[in-house]
């Protein structure tokens, strides 16, 4: 983990994970998001193409490649391989002037972990270096929320992972139901802000563009969960727990600390991120991983700001007490 002062040029091509458990309302969102109105050529790929996925009725029928051009200027494509290849060919392609997109979003089947796609902006270069991993948006059902998390441990590592949190059918349930329900998202990533959504109406400013993933010193954290708001009439093997210190860290000791915790519970770890206050320096250092893949960058100075560490990790079946240990012998003396 280095801590050097040197900027990479930033991709240029936004990327947006859209997930959410079979019947979520995704592919509503997408669809909607695709016939908006707006500015945006969006390359769509998908791992359901041709069955529950994209409105045929938007589509160039007569265009027999795997790439499909879209009436509004969109393009779509389906996974039959490596996402790596299809990132790749989209790429050479748009380079070529053969399509046309400024951003891509990939819709993930109702029972995937988003992880192994968020990982891949980390540890493929060919990738990294012209495609930047923007965020994820989880869609999650109001009226079986909680009955899918109770039961499918992929739908609680959808939540865990995302930036950003739709709930969609909330007229079908109460208002105490959908307070219980986003209570219990708070608990499980309280990062992620939260909103209902009615049939895939949403602005695309809430999709796009949400800097999930950038590296910057703003950790929204619901304040709910930080007052202890937690409801464990469920049972969450997935959930979020926060150090937090105004005393500074001694750098080598948390270094060795943080690769030893990724080495042993990385698989475990879907997203963790914070804000580093490193003893000898003035610079803030922020930190932010996926599973076993993590990286850190120098900020500037804490100027009118109190320093102060502040580390969010969201992780499955983890032994939250001894992590936290772990950190606070990490601390200088």
């Amino acid at each position: 983990m280095q801590y050097d002062d040197q900027m990479l040029a930033e991709p240029d091509i936004p990327v947006t994970i859209l997930t959410g458990f079979l019947g979520a309302g995704k592919t509503t969102l997408l669809n909607r998001l695709l016939t908006e109105n707006h500015q945006h050529k969006i390359a769509v790929i998908e791992n359901e193409f041709g069955e529950t996925g994209i409105d045929n009725e938007l589509l160039v029928q007569d265009d027999k490649e795997q790439i499909v051009q879209m009436n509004n200027g969109c393009i779509c494509c389906s996974i039959r391989g490596d996402l790596s290849r299809i990132l790749t060919d989209l790429r050479l392609k748009r380079a070529k002037g053969e399509i046309h997109f400024d951003r891509v979003v990939i819709e993930t089947t109702g029972v995937a972990n988003p992880g192994p796609v968020c990982q891949t902006f980390f540890m493929d270069d060919a990738i990294a270096c012209y495609f930047r991993l923007d965020g994820v948006v989880t869609i999650v059902d109001a009226k079986h929320g909680d009955e899918t998390l109770d039961t499918q441990p992929e739908a609680k590592e959808q939540v865990g992972f995302a930036d950003r949190i739709f709930v969609s059918k909330t007229d079908l349930v109460s208002q105490q139901e959908y307070e219980a329900l986003k209570a219990r998202l708070v608990e499980i990533n309280p990062r992620a802000k939260i909103e209902p959504v009615h049939m895939g109406e949403v602005a695309v400013d809430k999709v796009l563009d949400i800097y999930g993933f950038n590296m910057n010193d703003v950790l929204d954290i619901d304040p709910d969960f930080l007052r202890g708001v937690h409801h464990h009439h469920h049972t969450n093997d997935v959930s979020a727990f926060v150090f937090q210190s105004d005393k500074p860290l001694d750098a080598p000791r948390f270094e060795q600390y943080i690769q030893s915790l990724v080495a042993v519970y990385g698989q475990d770890m879907l997203r963790y991120k914070g804000v580093l206050y490193l003893a000898g320096t003035d610079r803030r250092v922020v930190i932010q991983g996926v599973h076993m893949v993590f990286s850190a960058d120098v900020l500037g100075p804490w100027g009118e700001r109190n320093p102060e560490n502040k580390i969010v990790i969201i992780g499955r079946n983890l032994p939250q007490e001894a992590i936290l240990k772990g950190f606070h012998t990490c601390l200088a003396e």
